[in-house]
């Protein structure tokens, strides 16, 4: 299980400090754009956010659906930017973006046709993107992970 949880990936140096920057910028990116202001804004969002259509979590309700979303944009973004259970982390956001993407954002074009600001699928996916990158590629040697979990076999990849 600590495995699991803890796995860091790659310890190579050059990759690592990529996975840093990444989960750095990704991470802080989404909790001061999209975490904080919906935690500010908590009073204003909870009576019409979206609950997804899908079974269970259909049974949400808005300040439920709220709430899992803060946990997915303030909270695991926390967790990337510091590298502990990172893969896990990157996941529940993942799954998140998604659900904005392809729930929230459904009807909405995929992309920015012109200059006046309107929603899209764009700005879910582009998070999606380094967020996967993150959960196939771990959070690398300069994080929490890689110092709970030190693992004695040398990786081949």
């Amino acid at each position: 299980m600590k495995k699991f949880f803890f796995d860091c990936g790659t310890r190579d140096a050059t990759a690592s400090l990529g996975f840093l920057v990444l989960r750095m910028l990704v991470g802080l990116m989404m909790l001061i754009g999209h975490g904080i202001p919906k935690i500010e804004n908590y009073a204003v969002y909870q009576k019409a956010f979206y609950v997804p259509d899908i079974f269970p979590l259909s049974l949400m309700s808005h300040s439920t659906s709220l709430i899992a979303c803060i946990a997915a944009e303030a909270a695991a973004s926390i967790l990337i930017i510091l590298g502990f259970a990172t893969r896990p982390a990157a996941f529940l956001l993942g799954f998140s973006m998604v659900v904005a993407a392809f729930g929230a954002h459904g009807s909405a074009p995929w992309f920015q046709a012109g200059a006046t600001p309107m929603a899209t699928k764009e700005l879910a996916l582009m998070y999606l993107i380094p967020i996967l990158a993150i959960i196939l590629a771990g959070a690398g040697a300069y994080s929490l992970d890689a110092a709970i979990y030190k693992d004695s076999r040398r990786r081949r990849w």
